[in-house]
């Protein structure tokens, strides 16, 4: 099972930007396909993203159409999340996970490995 480790997070204006970077432990993450989910207080886990083992393969919820983009480094063990034109509706605690078996990657339950989660916070 991966192990792993989130950083990138902060406090940033609206409108600016922010890269999410997940780190996983292990020979095994070209297995996985990765995820991005976001947390806001108050609310349920929401999926955010998901890119197949070899990063052919990406999607995106709508609300993050056109701003977010997830990406995958292969030969790093490392998952990004590039995050553009940010919001205060996105401001939330974002996790990224991991999935081994195919399945409904927009489904939380899908992902057997999480991250501890990195804080993104957006000011208007």
């Amino acid at each position: 099972q991966a192990q792993l480790v989130e950083s990138g997070g902060g406090l940033v204006q609206a409108g600016g930007s922010l890269r999410l970077s997940c780190t996983a432990s292990g020979r095994t993450f070209s297995s996985y396909t990765m995820g991005w989910f976001r947390q806001a207080p108050g609310k349920e886990r929401e999926f955010v993203s998901f890119i197949s083992w070899s990063g052919s393969a990406t999607y995106n919820i709508d609300s993050v159409k056109g701003r977010f983009t997830i990406s995958r480094d292969n030969a790093k063990n490392t998952v990004y999340l590039q995050m553009n034109s940010l919001k205060s509706e996105d401001t939330a605690v974002y996790y990224c996970a991991a999935a081994y078996a195919r399945s409904n990657y927009r489904l939380a339950t899908s992902y057997t490995s999480w991250g501890q989660g990195t804080q993104v916070t957006v000011s208007s």
